[in-house]
């Protein structure tokens, strides 16, 4: 019979990870290795099937406590090489030295068709990154991640993904004692823009060129063998990050803490801590209770999009050419680049959720028109806009009167300018226009049901209902409605 080691061993093989450790390869500088701290209970309490099957991980015969043992760190994954990863970050415009303080990668997890994915541990103990820190995760910001991350995927925004979360049996200590959690993220890497600012801080300049021809080879290989590789990989990150920002506008979606070390060079979205979505349409809406200022409030967004590039571009600087002088000149006429690739990306987002097919002058007018009538009178935004999407008499005539009156007329006449005119314009805006969002006062009701009370079915619906964002399902009409006033002034919090 054999040892319980030996069947730990035996069925995390069974899971068919297929590690491919590429990271590994790169100088040293740029992480440490390092195992994960185990945890005294851990228990499976949320799992992503859909995506494990995905991912060509064999979840047959393999049992829940089976998972929680690797996905918890107390067993490594064969062919797992973990290693907490270095990098600096701008946090609110303060530069600063970081690194993976509370999360472990335990390595890029190749799929049957060829694909590439980070696995990390978020919440798997110290590094020495730490910073004092305890390296730990609760529970109620890991679940928030989960649902936040797979709500946008179910949206179409490039995202990093969640495959479980597992309870640790253990406390963490924030302003109260918490449940300690980890959460399993998945993504098509952890490079950062502050990874490169990691680099440049060093002076390390071998190191930094290696990381910038692992990226274009990883993340851009159709850019791989240009003349000018360095300028071609700062353009391809501007234009992912003008494409994501667009999308983020577009859905009302406050990321909340935009700092350089959340910025993915793949362009999704990563770090689902003080994020939310607005409610009540007001381009200065802020959620996070550390951003006094507003500097990541949801019309900033953009903005602080080109300011990130431009580190981003600092850091590359000595790559793109010998002279200095000429290295600016390049990164400046690159980032110029990129006000106009996000007008261009956001407009053709918001043209769409009008059931605009193809822009024509005056459409950016008109689109502006209509966020300036939400903010004034203080309309939900997911909601006004899929109000326009429906053919019912009674929600048309909310829009057709009153103030709304001369814009829907100047809207309707626009569409009737189209093939199929105002139902096809209709239908194309059901497929952009979400009916469901992770509403703050849905997600607060379902992530106390699972801390306090230990019950998850209320997070188990409200992922159902938000995997078919855009299914208009009388069932779940209770989660189309806003918050009441106690959220008016609603918060959000880090969770370290």
């Amino acid at each position: 019979m054999p040892s319980e080691k030996n069947l730990k061993k035996s069925l995390s093989n069974s899971l068919i990870w297929n590690f491919d450790n590429s990271y590994l390869k790169l100088p040293q500088t740029l992480f440490v290795r390092q195992t994960p701290t185990p945890v005294a209970d851990p228990k499976l309490v949320i799992f992503n099937d859909a995506l494990a099957k995905g991912l060509g991980l064999n979840t047959e015969g393999v049992s829940a406590d089976r998972w929680a043992e690797t996905l918890g760190g107390n067993e490594i994954p064969s062919g797992a090489e973990p290693i907490a990863q270095a990098y600096c970050g701008h946090q609110f415009g303060g530069f600063a030295m970081l690194g993976d303080g509370r999360a472990l990668l335990l390595g890029e997890h190749v799929t049957p068709d060829g694909s590439r994915w980070d696995i990390q541990l978020k919440g798997s103990g110290q590094t020495p990154f730490s910073r004092r820190g305890d390296g730990r995760a609760a529970l109620g910001p890991m679940l928030r991640e989960y649902i936040i991350s797979e709500a946008m995927f179910a949206l179409g925004i490039p995202t990093t993904r969640s495959l479980a979360v597992v309870v640790t049996g253990e406390l963490v200590y924030r302003e109260t004692a918490q449940k300690g959690a980890v959460l399993t993220r998945i993504a098509a890497s952890h490079i950062r823009v502050g990874t490169f600012e990691y680099l440049r801080a060093r002076k390390d300049l071998s190191t930094l060129k290696a990381l910038a021809d692992y990226t274009l080879q990883r993340h851009f290989s159709e850019r791989v063998g240009e003349p000018a590789p360095y300028s071609a990989l700062l353009e391809a990150v501007v234009e992912r990050q003008a494409a994501l920002i667009a999308r983020w506008m577009a859905v009302g979606f406050v990321h909340g803490v935009m700092n350089t070390d959340n910025v993915s060079i793949a362009g999704e979205t990563i770090d689902y801590g003080p994020c939310a979505f607005m409610d009540t349409y007001d381009p200065d809406t802020v959620f996070s209770s550390i951003d006094r200022d507003g500097r990541y409030a949801f019309g900033h967004q953009p903005a602080i999009g080109g300011w990130n590039l431009a580190r981003l571009a600092e850091a590359l600087l000595p790559l793109l050419d010998e002279q200095e002088s000429r290295a600016i000149e390049i990164a400046q006429e690159v980032l110029g680049k990129y006000p106009q690739r996000f007008e261009h990306h956001w407009l053709s987002e918001m043209s769409a959720k009008l059931g605009i097919q193809a822009n024509q002058e005056g459409d950016r007018v008109l689109v502006q028109e209509w966020l300036d009538l939400l903010a004034t009178h203080k309309m939900d935004f997911t909601n006004a806009f899929r109000m326009l999407s429906s053919d019912l008499p009674q929600d048309q005539a909310a829009v057709s009167t009153g103030a709304f009156a001369d814009w829907h007329l100047r809207w309707t006449a626009r569409l009737g300018q189209q093939a199929g005119a105002v139902d096809a314009a209709r239908e194309m805006m059901r497929q952009k226009n979400p009916v469901f969002i992770p509403r703050n006062h849905r997600v607060e009701e379902a992530l106390r049901a699972a801390d306090e009370d230990g019950n998850y079915k209320p997070i188990e619906e409200l992922l159902r209902v938000l995997a078919s964002p855009f299914q208009d399902d009388p069932v779940w009409v209770a989660y189309k409605n806003p918050p009441g006033p106690e959220f008016r002034d609603y918060q959000t919090f880090c969770g370290t």
